[in-house]
C-alpha cells in the first residue's frame, strides 16, 4: 500500500503525511510500515498530481496512469506506476455522499471515486532488498469534507484482484446522529469494462469475537454481496464469502495520524478506532462462477465503533 493522507482541519491547521505499508505472504516476516510527514506539498494547476519534497504523486497526460515515487523513508523507497485496465466508477453525480437534512445545504461530505483493476509495475526498495510490485492493484481517490467521527461510526473495505476480474467494495454506517445510515459503493471489472457499479451491495459479518484489548467485535468470518446491472441492462449478483482466517494486522488508527486530528476524534468523542486488515484466498462468484480458484482476495474489514 502507498497512500498520501492530506488534512485539512477546519481550515485552522493542514498536515500531509506519506505511508507505505507491505504484508510478507510468508506470514512470518514483520509488516513493513513506513509514515512521514511531508514538507513543501501541493497540487497542480488541474488538482490531479500531487506534489512534496521527495514525494511525487503525477498522473499522465492521457490520465491513464499515476506514478507513485517516494524517497521520504529509507526504509521503503517506493517507485511504482498505476495504470487502469478499466475504467474507473463513482457513484451518483459526482460520487459524493452529502450529510444532512438539506442536500442543498449538507452538513459534510464524502467523495470516493475507483479505479477498480489496474496494472502495477515497480518496487519498493527495503532495507532487505527490492520488492517487485508488478501485478494487479486497485487505486482510489476519497475526499472527507467532515470531521471523521462524524463521518462514519464503523467501516467496511474489500479489495478482489483475480485474472480475469476485479471487485471493490467501501462500505461506511454513519454514526447515530446522522441516523446510523448505511452506505455502501462498489463495483465488479475486467478488463476493458465495468461489470456493474452502485450502491446496492452490502457487507456482513457473520461472526465475531470480543477483541480483550478494546472490546470492540473483531470479525471472524464475513459475506461480501455485489447487485447491480450491466450497460445493457443485464442483472449481475456477485458474492464472496468465508472464514477471514488469522488477521495480517491490527491498526490502532490513533496512533498514525496527527496530533490535532487526535484530540479531535479521541479527546474530544472518546472513540478509540480500529482497523482490522485480513488477507486470503477466495473465489468471486455469480449465477456462474467468475473466476479461477487461484484468485486472490485481499479483505480490508474495520471496526470503529462509538
Amino acid at each position: 500500500m502507498a497512500q498520501v493522507i492530506y488534512n485539512n482541519v477546519a481550515g485552522i491547521r493542514t498536515t500531509c503525511q506519506f505511508n507505505t505499508k507491505v504484508f510478507y505472504p510468508d506470514s512470518k516476516t514483520p509488516n513493513l510500515w513506513s509514515s512521514d510527514p511531508l514538507d513543501a506539498y501541493g497540487f497542480d494547476e488541474r488538482k490531479l498530481s500531487f506534489y512534496a519534497d521527495d514525494c511525487a504523486i503525477t498522473l499522465n497526460e492521457d490520465a491513464t496512469s499515476y506514478s507513485v515515487k517516494s524517497a521520504t523513508n529509507e526504509a521503503s523507497i517506493v517507485n511504482v506506476t498505476v495504470s487502469r485496465t478499466a475504467p474507473g466508477f463513482q457513484v451518483g453525480s459526482n460520487g459524493t455522499s452529502f450529510f444532512g437534512t438539506d442536500p442543498q445545504h449538507p452538513w459534510g461530505s464524502m467523495r470516493h471515486a475507483f479505479w477498480p483493476r489496474c496494472h502495477v509495475e515497480g518496487s519498493i526498495i527495503t532495507k532487505s532488498g527490492d520488492i517487485n510490485f508488478r501485478g494487479r492493484g486497485l487505486f482510489i481517490h476519497a475526499l472527507q469534507g467532515m470531521k471523521p467521527h462524524h463521518a462514519a461510526a464503523r467501516w467496511n473495505f474489500v479489495n478482489f484482484q483475480s485474472p480475469t476480474y476485479s471487485a471493490v467494495m467501501m462500505e461506511f454506517t454513519t454514526p447515530p446522529s446522522y441516523g446510523s445510515t448505511i452506505v455502501n459503493v462498489g463495483g465488479i471489472a475486467k478488463d476493458g469494462a465495468i461489470l456493474c457499479a452502485g450502491a446496492a451491495n452490502s457487507a456482513q459479518h457473520m461472526q465475531a469475537k470480543n477483541d480483550p484489548e478494546n472490546e470492540w467485535p473483531e470479525p471472524g468470518a464475513a459475506k461480501f454481496l455485489w447487485s447491480g446491472k450491466t450497460r445493457d441492462g443485464k442483472n449481475v449478483n456477485a458474492e464472496l464469502g468465508g472464514s477471514l482466517g488469522q488477521r495480517l494486522d491490527k491498526i490502532d488508527v490513533l496512533a498514525n495520524v496527527p496530533g490535532l486530528i487526535k484530540t479531535l476524534v479521541g479527546g474530544v468523542v472518546g472513540t478509540k478506532p480500529f482497523i482490522y486488515q485480513s488477507a486470503l484466498k477466495e473465489e468471486l462468484y455469480s449465477r456462474k462462477q467468475l473466476s479461477s480458484p487461484d484468485a486472490d482476495l485481499r479483505i480490508n474489514v474495520s471496526s470503529i465503533s462509538q
